[in-house]
């Protein structure tokens, strides 16, 4: 069992992404009745509702990098909620929304005063930058903007520079990096983990040695970002940029497993469902399931 109270917090943003349907997500997830499956887990749940975010039919995109502002504004926001749940010892857990929203959960680390590794499971890197991006969509920025790279708006999130140190960020599971997002990634400090680690080494091995880098051996805490897109779409179709080839629904639940082992996650985020490119809700449910292995159910 989980030992904090946890704090759900939706951010039902889709304007970091190209397809629409992940602000969604939020409701989806509450929708495959996520309260109600974690509360025999944890001491208590509160649901704090939702981010007010502008849908994109309101707002003009803008050029080299769209809807900034807006997406700024909505990760300064979740910052807040996200260090006021910190600061009063809960576990935030951020329902997603597009994978933008990291930036502000992360921020709300710095924001509480609390270092912090990451540990980002997902298909893609999410390491570009203004001048790297092929799209100028947000979502495949954040992990850059956490690290200090990125446009200045949005390195601002919470205070200036970086929140996390590159040495203490793993990304596990990916398999889709664009070209020049892939120098930057070579050239930074950060590991990467990607399906042929997977491969070669078996999954149980990649994520503890995960878990044992973000976490500087155990001395910081992390924040898990979970893109539901690192799995394979044949198990999680609802999610806006499906790649074939991804984890297995146990692998992803090993994966959680393995963080609640550890005793070391700060926060928790779960982001990227689709519920328009979805069957029945399934990619919804899953992450309902999976929340509660990172929170510490077991098969026995």
């Amino acid at each position: 069992m989980a030992t904090k109270p946890i704090d759900i917090i939706g951010v039902p943003l889709d304007l970091g992404a190209s397809r629409r349907g992940t602000d969604m997500g939020p409701s989806a997830i509450r929708y495959a009745r996520l309260s109600e499956s974690i509360a025999g887990l944890v001491p208590a749940v509160r649901d704090l509702g939702n981010i007010e975010v502008p849908v994109p039919e309101t707002r003009e995109a803008g050029a080299s990098i769209k809807y900034l502002d807006e997406i700024a504004a909505a990760c300064e926001e979740l910052a807040r909620r996200v260090a006021a749940s910190l600061r009063s010892g809960n576990l935030p857990l951020v329902l997603g929304g597009d994978h933008s929203i990291a930036m502000g959960t992360i921020a709300g680390h710095a924001l509480a005063g609390s270092e912090i590794g990451v540990v980002w499971i997902d298909a893609h890197a999410d390491f570009n930058t203004p001048e790297t991006s092929p799209s100028g969509n947000i979502h495949g920025m954040p992990l850059a903007v956490s690290t200090g790279r990125g446009h200045p708006r949005l390195v601002e999130i919470g205070r200036p520079g970086a929140k996390v140190r590159d040495e203490h960020v793993v990304i596990v599971g990916a398999r889709s990096i664009d070209p020049l997002e892939r120098e930057l990634l070579r050239a930074s400090r950060v590991t990467v983990f990607t399906m042929k680690e997977i491969d070669e080494r078996g999954f149980a091995n990649v994520m503890r040695n995960a878990i044992e880098i973000a976490s500087a051996g155990g001395r910081l805490g992390l924040h898990v970002s979970f893109d539901l897109d690192v799995i394979d779409p044949h198990i999680a179709p609802g999610v806006g940029t499906p790649v074939p080839g991804g984890i297995t629904y146990r692998e992803a639940h090993l994966a959680l497993e393995l963080v609640a082992e550890s005793g070391l996650a700060r926060s928790l985020e779960f982001v990227e469902v689709n519920p328009i490119l979805d069957q029945g809700n399934r990619t919804a449910q899953t992450a309902v399931e999976l929340i509660q292995s990172a929170l510490g159910k077991r098969i026995l």
